[in-house]
């Protein structure tokens, strides 16, 4: 049995087999431990002396010859421990890495995304947020991908995420209930042929289309003013 959790603490590939043939065999010889793994006698002698190195083998010499066993368990516990330090202080790093990332982004980020996959990700993505804003909507992802949208709509609601749809004049009633407001555009908008999502800092357009096509803009002005546009419509305009 070989223990790949190991790797966790930054073994390599080769010190898991090796710990592992250890581990059980109990003490080892180098015969042993080559017809356990089937490694080269050369590759296993330099395996253990790193393990030795960090602590995880020992070797006892009787009659000039060595033998090999894992050292006691509770040194796994001090390499865990240790690990646990170094990503608890790498954790304490990350705001410094956040702001040196979003001191270097741009203000406008564009993304493509293409076919199901692509609005699929764009879905999972407006789950972050509380509120999304629709203009022109037509209920389109529950009619092509209804069992991706089932699941989809049950995450939505657990988390609470309301959903404010400005539909189009002709489009279907509306598949859920929960957390959704809804207002009908007049005729003169049906036309439009692309869905806008609004959410967060992030702006998307939609084609609908023999191939699924959207292009996201992340930029906190341009959301800003889309949400504008957004309340102007549904407060004069939509029914």
């Amino acid at each position: 049995m070989e223990f790949e959790e190991l790797k966790t603490l930054g073994l390599s590939n080769g010190e898991v087999k090796v710990y592992s043939a250890v581990l059980n065999i109990g003490s080892s010889t180098i015969n042993n431990i080559h017809e356990k793994t089937g490694m080269e006698r050369r590759a296993i002698y330099d395996i253990i002396n790193k393990l030795i190195e960090k602590g995880l083998l020992s070797y006892t010499i009787e009659k000039g010859k060595r033998t090999y066993q894992c050292s006691p368990p509770n040194r796994l516990k001090e390499e865990i421990k240790n690990k646990k330090a170094e990503l608890e202080r790498f954790e304490k790093l990350i705001p410094n890495i956040e702001g040196v990332y979003n001191s270097k982004k741009q203000k406008i980020n564009v993304e493509i995304f293409r076919g199901k996959e692509g609005i699929k990700s764009l879905f999972e993505d407006m789950l972050s947020r509380k509120d999304l804003y629709i203009i022109g909507g037509g209920w389109y992802v529950a009619k092509e991908m209804p069992l991706f949208w089932a699941n989809y709509d049950k995450r939505r609601i657990e988390k609470k995420v309301k959903v404010h749809n400005l539909v189009a004049y002709d489009a279907p009633p509306a598949p859920t209930k929960d957390f959704i407001s809804i207002k009908k555009l007049p005729k003169e908008f049906t036309k439009n042929p692309t869905v806008i999502w609004v959410y967060g800092n992030k702006v998307v357009n939609v084609v609908w289309g023999q191939e699924f096509f959207a292009f996201m803009m992340e930029s906190k002005d341009i959301a800003e003013n889309h949400k504008q546009y957004f309340d102007y419509l549904w407060n004069n305009v939509a029914k």
